[in-house]
């Protein structure tokens, strides 16, 4: 599947419907995760700590995917609503007609013949008339009916306009339910990770996400956007590690690489599991330099492979965006962008 520059989708009925399903069964998947005893070893509390982290990966992905639903949704909301105002102004083109019509003091076929039985003076006249009137009351009644279709067609966009924007409205506050959740288990977290020591915390960031390496200097770059991509990950070792973050200054996973693309002139959805989707999907044996890389079951995880066995990626709360081997827990498959 050949990757492709930014274009606007278009989103169906369908689609946007599970979407309002997935923005509520996230919204669920959110609450506050129930607590665990307490830890009877500093093993004990650096294995919780790991966790934690882990489990916010997944917390991440959720919040990532129902921005997208959201972002759907406005974007459903807004079309439906440019078609409403289009059916409206249909409707009005006939307000013209209408007036016409009632200034002409057009009552009924029946009356209008008799007016012309009683003011024509000879049986051809009558004919004429008749006939004239026959072809007013056709084109009266065409246009009645015209203007019942177009009222008909107005009240059916106005109705679907007020339903998006109502579906939007109510995900857009869910989103914000989430993420007012997720900032709670993050600042939980981050006050659990400063209880450990130095070294207890590098080795939970290790157990996380890899151990970090020195970027090659000579790292052979492949050539077009995975190699203008890489470059622009690299340059961003060393950032901060910030949830729903896609840079100049602080990453999340998907953040960096969809930062990364973009720089190579590619869109991506902020979102792991989104991204992985995308391409072809190959193994850890067929990884090339350039590839995507996902992690954990569901997909909540995603780096730049970059070749010889190594991986840039924004890791985790507390580490900063670097350079570690592909080969860790979790690792699922590489997927491949463009031709």
């Amino acid at each position: 599947m050949q990757l492709t520059r930014t274009t606007p989708r278009r989103r169906s009925g369908a689609a946007l419907a599970l979407g309002a399903v997935l923005v509520a069964a996230a919204t669920g998947l959110l609450s506050p995760a129930a607590a665990g005893a307490t830890p009877g070893s500093a093993g004990e509390a650096m294995e919780l700590v790991r966790q934690a982290a882990e489990q916010l990966t997944v917390v991440d992905e959720q919040v990532h995917e129902a921005q997208l639903t959201v972002a759907a949704q406005q974007e459903a909301a807004a079309a439906a609503a440019q078609q409403a105002a289009e059916a409206q102004a249909a409707l009005s083109a006939y307000e013209p007609q209408l007036r016409a019509i009632a200034q002409s003091g057009y009552t009924g076929k029946t009356q209008s013949r008799f007016a012309a039985f009683l003011t024509s003076e000879s049986a051809t006249e009558l004919v004429q008339q008749m006939t004239t009137l026959d072809m007013i009351a056709e084109h009266t009644n065409s246009v009645v009916s015209e203007v019942a279709a177009a009222q008909a067609a107005a009240q059916q966009a106005q109705a679907a306009a007020d339903q998006a924007a109502a579906t939007a409205t109510a995900g857009l506050e869910q989103l914000e339910a989430q993420q007012a959740e997720v900032q709670k288990q993050i600042a939980g977290y981050q006050a659990d990770f400063a209880r450990l020591s130095a070294t207890e915390q590098a080795a939970v960031t290790t157990a996380v996400a890899g151990r970090s390496l020195q970027a090659p200097r000579d790292l052979p770059m492949p050539p077009g956007a995975a190699g203008e991509a890489i470059r622009a990950a690299l340059a961003q070792v060393g950032d901060p590690y910030q949830h729903a973050a896609s840079g100049p200054d602080a990453f999340d996973c998907s953040g960096l690489t969809a930062y990364a693309y973009a720089a190579a002139g590619y869109s991506l959805a902020h979102s792991s599991r989104a991204q992985s989707q995308l391409g072809t999907q190959v193994s850890r044996g067929e990884l090339q330099a350039g590839d995507l890389v996902f992690f954990y079951t569901p997909i909540s995880h995603v780096g730049l492979y970059i070749g010889n066995g190594m991986m840039v990626h924004a890791r985790t709360y507390g580490s900063p965006v670097a350079v570690t081997s592909v080969d860790q827990r979790g690792f699922r498959f590489g997927v491949r962008l463009g031709g």
